[in-house]
């Protein structure tokens, strides 16, 4: 899944961009040519150079992370989910069960400060008496159990997801998790940064604790024990470059030897306790961290245990609580984690949890009262010249053999797009809302979702499903079911409000940016691991397979080069399937789009030819400027580089960049011809 390009939001554009041909608006000041930062040249850094005007003119806001694209379009967006929620919860005579009531109440509750603030943390003394009630491994488990559909997965992560070896079936997952950090490196790590995190973090907890009502040193004496828990628990987990491996990580086996090689975590008793049935198998992806996990059951006291839990349930309710619990969990993981500065107005938060909790319902209003007719067929006529373009490119490899071209071929014919929004949604009657409990609310919805998650197994893969809803800007490869989601939004455009945007624009980010990415991670170093039918199976033969693999080592070995803040390297390993994607995807988009009309004519738009504003419109496309906080945290935990280096490692890898803006020897953006990587 590719950390989406954001765009602004026109319906006017989009209209036109649904049923009209490429146009432009001369009176109209172009995007690209506006923020452009003539003072840089293009070779020293291309980045800044496309975006650099933009980002002098528009800082980043005190609460936010981050300013760019991304955050216009989440005003937009934001924008007009309030007007759905604000007019749902004016509502009088809303049917009980319907979806504008649901939508109404679950806003207002977390609108009501006032409640939110008298009530402080009494809605959570139910399920804080549980936790003061345990006894033992067996109590730890089934507190486990009731806690996966609300919480940040305590203990280890578990699902029941298609099993990659078999797509037509679901099969039950378990595998490492329950840190409250990021990532395993903010335990192990020993640069400042790290270190100063872990300090930051203990405080957090303490003070957490404080406001369930410990006495201080007592909160400070847990928060540090908690800390040596998680950091044992940290130690035992695999790095997450390692977890990519959907190989390394698939280890079948039946629950019996699931509990013989961990006895004192009651696996019988979770998954009867979370509603499975007749679990056959489950589908262990990191072993030896189940194992040491067992041995820490027995190893911390149970108050250690009981903290833990205590601080799991704090953590992911601070958000829909009172000001004091939500500031203390805002100055830690936005403020020492990101950056940020200020918190967000609450009308903010709660259409965005608004959104995340009932998006299937917002979606089906958002469908009929903002996303215009044409959506579907647009998106697919662009996702299909890409894929037309890939079948070519494909043919033309000249490292690859006739047999695994061929696999290959049938693997991208076979590839299904979604796009637009489903043609069916999911039934969300069950889901309880009202204005009594914001909390509650919330966690009525994680548990339908998570009982939504929990039914299907047993039953047939529904593979006309979708994760993610058409006012959502993202988008995704799912390599089980071998398809690509593009919702209905992103086809539009930063900046060409009142016109169309042009086919370079078009063809670079929807193009590229988003369809040929997505499918390229089908042939990423984890996407190439499946079939055509969505399993695990290699259909590589040894020789293609040594050198598709000497070629991803390169652009591990161009992105760990990279520094992206401070002394602070990109983790190659980490990123690469992002990496292999976003080259792959530029260079499918320059192919289509040098089939388009305004390529073969080479006409200039705002003084800019046709490859100058392809590779323009790419680097718009990650306009985005982080906080230094914010990137440190992105590399360290996330599987994308930063915004920056996903537009200087791709087009520096392409030699049609090269001639577009000069690039020559001697330039920081230059690369010999030796070490550039070309793959698809």
């Amino acid at each position: 899944m590719k950390r989406i390009l954001f765009f602004s939001l026109g319906l006017s554009m989009l209209l036109s961009a649904c049923t009209s041909n490429t146009q432009n608006n001369a009176d109209a000041p172009d995007a690209l040519a506006m923020h452009i930062d003539t003072a840089l040249p293009p070779g020293a850094d291309f980045f800044m150079y496309a975006n650099g005007r933009w980002f002098k003119e528009n800082p980043i806001p005190a609460s936010e992370q981050s300013n760019g694209l991304w955050q216009m379009i989440r005003d937009t967006i934001n924008s007009q989910v309030m007007d759905i929620c604000e007019s749902s919860a004016n509502m009088k005579d809303a049917p009980k069960g319907s979806i504008k009531q649901k939508i109404g109440d679950f806003y207002a509750s977390g609108m009501d400060s006032v409640s939110l603030n008298t009530k402080k943390l009494s809605d959570l003394k139910v399920d804080l008496d549980r936790i003061a009630a345990l006894k033992d491994s067996k109590d730890m488990m089934k507190m486990a159990s009731y806690f996966h559909p609300y919480t940040s997965a305590p203990m280890f992560n578990f699902y029941v997801g298609q099993d990659d070896k078999n797509s037509s079936k679901y099969a039950v997952f378990v595998a490492q998790g329950g840190l409250s950090l990021p990532d395993r490196t903010y335990y192990v790590d020993m640069d400042a940064r790290a270190v100063n995190v872990r300090a930051k973090f203990v405080e957090h907890v303490a003070a957490m604790f404080v406001l369930m009502g410990d006495a201080s040193e007592k909160a400070k004496s847990s928060a540090e024990a908690m800390m040596k828990l998680e950091t044992a628990m940290a130690k035992a987990a695999r790095k997450r470059e390692d977890t990519r491996d959907p190989i390394h990580n698939y280890n079948k086996m039946t629950i019996a030897q699931l509990q013989k090689l961990t006895p004192t975590l009651d696996w019988t008793l979770f998954v009867d306790a979370v509603g499975l049935k007749n679990v056959d198998s489950v589908i262990v992806g990191q072993p030896e961290y189940l194992v040491s996990l067992n041995g820490l059951c027995k190893q911390y006291p149970m108050d250690v245990w009981k903290d833990y839990f205590r601080y799991k349930l704090i953590q992911a309710s601070a958000r829909y609580l009172d000001d004091q619990t939500y500031t203390e969990n805002f100055n830690f993981y936005s403020g020492v984690l990101r950056g940020v500065k200020e918190q967000r107005p609450r009308w903010k938060r709660t259409v965005d949890q608004t959104n995340n909790a009932l998006g299937e319902l917002i979606g089906q209003v958002y469908v009929d009262e903002y996303l215009p007719k044409g959506t579907k067929e647009k998106l697919l006529e662009i996702g299909e010249s890409i894929r037309s373009v890939y079948a070519e490119r494909i043919n033309q490899l000249d490292w690859m053999s006739e047999g695994t071209k061929q696999k290959a071929q049938e693997k991208l014919k076979a590839i299904v797009m979604k796009v637009g929004y489903p043609d069916k949604w999911k039934d969300m009657s069950g889901v309880s809302i009202d204005r009594s409990s914001y909390i509650h609310n919330v966690m009525n919805t994680s548990k339908w979702e998570f009982d939504y998650m929990i039914n299907k197994y047993g039953k047939p893969v529904d593979r006309t499903e979708w994760d993610m809803q058409p006012q959502t800007y993202n988008a995704y490869y799912n390599p089980s079911n071998n398809e690509i989601v593009v919702p209905g939004c992103n086809i539009i455009v930063p900046g060409y409000e009142r016109h169309l945007a042009d086919d370079a624009l078009l063809y670079s980010i929807i193009g590229g940016s988003t369809f040929g990415h997505e499918i390229t991670h089908g042939f990423d170093d984890q996407g190439s691991k499946y079939d055509e039918l969505g399993n695990l199976n290699n259909w590589w033969t040894p020789e293609d397979s040594t050198k598709f693999y000497t070629k991803t080592k390169m652009i591990v070995k161009q992105f760990s080069e990279y520094v992206a803040v401070d002394s602070l390297h990109i983790n190659g390993e980490l990123t690469q399937g992002e990496n292999i994607a976003d080259l792959g995807g530029i260079m499918m988009g320059y192919e289509a789009f040098k089939k388009t009309a305004q390529y073969k004519d080479k006409k200039d738009i705002a003084g800019l030819n046709p490859d100058k504003r392809f590779f323009l419109g790419y680097a718009l496309a990650w306009m985005i400027n982080d906080r230094p906080e914010a990137i440190a945290d992105q590399v360290k935990s996330n599987e994308h580089s930063p915004a920056k280096f996903r537009v200087l490692g791709p087009l520096s890898d392409m030699p049609e960049f090269y001639a577009a803006f000069g690039i020559k020897e001697g330039d920081a953006m230059y690369r010999a011809d030796s070490v550039r990587v070309k793959i698809w």
